[in-house]
């Protein structure tokens, strides 16, 4: 999990959440980025295939979420060079569309037209 905020053409920074149930770098539980007191979060992006069923908390302030649903690079086999390869692809992958969703011109769009950009993201090739 991991928490950035994002600029989009009007310059308004935008916090974003990416969760991955897998993700052992995580230092957060969730449970503390949903507390009152949190940072509202303006998106939250699911990561994981096995994320899409999870039950996540309310977030606070109503974010866009989102799931772009990607394979966990983990659960690969192979010799290390492949889980390697595994890692890096899906990295290209996800970067590719932090890329795409970064460029969206954000201010001039409304909360449906944004939710369908996330979710049109989301079911793209992988």
């Amino acid at each position: 999990m991991s928490k950035g905020s994002m600029l989009a053409m009007s310059d308004k920074p935008y916090n974003t959440l990416f969760l991955c149930t897998g993700n052992s770098a995580r230092s957060k539980s969730w449970n503390e980025l949903a507390a009152p007191n949190a940072p509202q979060m303006d998106f939250v992006i699911t990561l994981c295939d096995s994320a899409a069923g999870e039950q996540c908390p309310v977030w606070p302030g109503q974010p866009i979420t989102a799931h772009w649903g990607f394979e966990d690079p983990s659960a690969s086999e192979g010799t290390p060079e492949e889980k390697r390869d595994r890692f890096d692809k899906i990295f290209r992958q996800i970067a590719n569309r932090i890329k795409i969703f970064t460029s969206l011109p954000l201010a001039k769009l409304d909360r449906v037209a944004i939710k369908r950009e996330l979710d049109t993201l989301g079911t793209n090739n992988k």
